[in-house]
């Protein structure tokens, strides 16, 4: 029983990350046509029905699995196949880890909401996180193409510079905590306040270098197709719409470690859910999904109103703004907390 109860939490991870960064294809394009008073996608139908453009991300799951997958000339076949899949499954397994809901007593027994319960639940997805960028760099150097290669370094630059500020940015929020399991986060935050109220500048920070980690506009610079050639510049079909669906699913899993960290995961403030059954196991995931959905709706608002930065700019603020500022911003909680103490 607990196995089924654990392979069936697992795959609704993973169907609600699958199902969100398939339907963001569809809000990138409906949120940027309201925001440039546009119209957006509204061509795909079926039976004479468009349904305001959700059927586009019907027509694109169709054109990028039908569509031929071509390798190019010289390149290492294997591997030219692997990065793909390292970078969406290290995307996918983060979601796993996440406390869509604390615990509930349901038919006399206690059923635990989170798909994969660990003490060091956030050194796991930092960790998957970071192994993702060896997709990058394999598709670059895979390709055999000199361009794919730059475009795979400049990626790996950048999410390293990224990776060690989003970490940076941790240190005083998990100090405040005491702990590296989320649920635990989850918790304190639940009997204290969110996190955001004694860490603002913790979760801004991380919030930008999560941005940046996803690669995102205007943090896109290992894709930026438009000027510059990108890591994933030699590859099609459903290949090439794996590495788009890594960059939706990290976006995800970046908004749910916000939520579960800044803004008090799936507690809602004055209500004792674990105590409410099956009511109360409903509402957390609800309260979870909500605060997860205000933040991707956040960060695409980022995604069409600023534009790309240059790479030294984008460097600059890594190591040079961000980092520093993660850094006093962990001294001063940890002073703050031995003065209250």
């Amino acid at each position: 029983m607990i196995l089924l109860w654990s392979g069936v939490k697992v795959a609704f991870a993973l169907t609600f990350g699958m199902s969100i960064a398939g339907l963001l294809g569809w809000v990138e394009r409906k949120q940027s046509a309201v925001m440039q008073d546009r119209i957006g996608a509204n061509r795909a139908d079926i039976l004479g029905f468009t349904l305001i453009g959700l059927f586009h991300p019907i027509a694109d799951a169709i054109k990028m699995l039908t569509k031929e997958d071509l390798v190019p000339k010289g390149a290492l076949k294997p591997f030219h196949g692997l990065a793909p899949m390292i970078s969406l499954g290290c995307g996918l397994f983060c979601l796993a880890a996440m406390p869509f809901g604390g615990t509930v007593t349901v038919l006399g027994r206690v059923w635990s909401l989170q798909p994969v319960e660990s003490s060091v639940g956030l050194p796991l997805v930092l960790a998957a996180l970071g192994l993702g960028v060896h997709g990058i760099v394999m598709a670059g150097y895979a390709s055999g193409s000199n361009y794919g290669l730059l475009g795979a370094l400049r990626g790996a630059s950048q999410m390293i510079a990224s990776e060690v500020c989003l970490v940076a940015s941790l240190a005083g929020t998990l100090f405040l905590y005491g702990t590296l399991d989320l649920q635990q986060a989850v918790l304190w935050q639940a009997a204290h306040a969110w996190g955001i109220v004694f860490q603002p500048l913790g979760f801004l920070l991380f919030l930008t270098a999560g941005a940046a980690v996803t690669k995102r506009t205007p943090f896109d610079l290992p894709e930026g197709e438009s000027e510059i050639v990108g890591y994933h510049v030699e590859y099609s079909g459903m290949k090439f719409g794996m590495f788009l669906m890594t960059d939706l699913i990290e976006s995800i899993v970046v908004c749910c470690l916000v939520a579960s960290l800044y803004l008090g995961g799936w507690a809602i403030p004055g209500l004792d859910l674990p105590a409410m059954g099956l009511l109360g196991g409903v509402l957390m995931a609800a309260s979870f999904s909500f605060k997860v959905a205000l933040l991707i709706f956040l960060l695409m608002q980022v995604r069409w109103t600023l534009p790309r930065f240059r790479f030294d700019q984008l460097l600059d603020l890594g190591w040079k703004n961000m980092l520093p500022l993660s850094l006093a911003n962990f001294l001063v909680t940890v002073w703050g907390v031995y003065l209250w103490r």
